[in-house]
């Protein structure tokens, strides 16, 4: 079985998947997957307890697993994973980095800027829905990621993840609540609670199709537009643009570059 995880600032995902498909060129299964916080300064032991617990809940056995892939985008834990991969699993995890052989172009201006996952993304929504695409993800940051027809990494555009947004509203404000994210009934809010739920969730379903009108503008009105993270149902259910939702398909990508990764490194059978 292959572990992919799937680190953020907010939530760590991490999935697990068949690598043998019981039918011959279906795609693997993903046979269980959990969402649980980033918590930076978790040691090595705490992980390995966690993610293991994890494993006994969904029945599924550690020494099953004979491959790990890694996507993070913070650097001070990847010490710890690496370390928690090595010592619960037995097995040295392959992480994203500069070197891992993903299949897409990137061209960015300092290609080793691009966070993992938005990398992992691209791979993936270009692998299932084609090109050209942008990705939405909506994490602690908000991502745009555009991938041109060729399957090739364009670059794209960041903006504070909604969450961010609602926790600002409550540090810098005196008086106003921290509230549920959610699509209120109506725009007009008749109380404070609900009038802050409006302008963050009418407010900020504004910004993502005012991003996206500009970004089809430019890559095209055939453009795949696939929504994924944490808050992709309630944002892109409502959104102009956003018509696919795909909320693991970040799991989905790590599967992909561990296969390339892997199918590199095998043996040619000798002719």
């Amino acid at each position: 079985m292959l572990l992919v995880l799937d680190v953020g600032n907010t939530n760590t995902v991490l999935g697990v998947y068949e690598t043998s498909p019981a039918v011959a060129g279906t795609e693997p299964r993903l046979v269980a997957h959990w969402r649980v916080a980033t918590i930076k300064n978790h040691t090595v032991d705490e992980y390995g307890v966690l993610f293991r617990n994890l494993f006994s809940i969904g029945k599924i056995e550690v020494t099953d697993v004979h491959g790990i892939i890694v996507s993070s985008v913070v650097p001070s834990m990847d010490s710890t994973l690496r370390e928690m991969c090595e010592l619960y699993f037995h097995t040295k995890p392959l992480f994203v980095e500069p070197g891992v052989k993903t299949g897409m172009p990137v061209h960015y201006e300092n290609p080793q800027e691009v966070g993992a996952d938005r990398i992992v993304n691209g791979v993936a929504a270009f692998e299932k829905y084609g090109g050209p695409c942008v990705v939405v993800d909506f994490g602690t940051a908000t991502t745009f990621d555009a991938i041109s027809a060729k399957g090739e990494y364009l670059g794209g555009v960041i903006a504070p993840g909604i969450g961010i947004s609602a926790q600002a509203l409550f540090e810098h404000t005196a008086r106003l609540p921290l509230v549920d994210i959610r699509k209120p009934a109506k725009i007009i809010g008749t109380n404070t609670v609900a009038s802050i739920q409006s302008g963050l969730f009418f407010g900020y379903l504004g910004l993502v199709d005012g991003l996206l009108e500009r970004l089809l503008q430019e890559l095209g009105p055939n453009t795949n537009v696939v929504a994924t993270g944490g808050l992709a149902r309630l944002i892109g259910d409502n959104s102009k643009y956003i018509k696919t939702v795909d909320e693991l398909l970040t799991l989905e990508g790590l599967r992909i570059i561990w296969e390339r990764n892997t199918a590199a490194t095998k043996p040619r059978p000798a002719r």
